[in-house]
């Protein structure tokens, strides 16, 4: 068994939940919140056997949008630096971590 632990845009969320769930993937909710790009996030938990793992990252690939977006660099306090430029910066649609699990236990 394996715990996929999926950070997805809020503007994906809701999208990437309602299709999974028509395959018949449980998740839990979490909102969450990075350190560089700072919009809004949401972190799914997901457990499922082993083969269901393939099929639920193609679900989920194809319910997200990757996008650039302009993110201001690091703060400085040179003055005329190019630090604190605006940046393009690609966001992945989803982020995944694939863990195995020791053990299951529904109480």
């Amino acid at each position: 068994m394996k715990l996929v632990i999926a950070i997805i845009s809020n503007t994906d969320t809701e999208k990437v939940i309602s299709a999974i769930a028509l395959e018949g993937y449980s998740s839990t909710k979490i909102s969450t919140r990075g350190q560089f790009l700072v919009d809004g996030h949401t972190t799914l938990l997901i457990g499922c056997d082993d083969e269901k793992v393939k099929p639920l990252l193609e679900i989920m690939k194809n319910n997200v949008t990757k996008r650039t977006v302009a993110s201001t660099g690091v703060t400085s306090t040179i003055t005329g630096s190019l630090l604190n430029q605006a940046v393009d910066v690609e966001k992945y649609g989803i982020v995944a971590f694939i863990v195995n699990v020791e053990e299951f236990i529904k109480l």
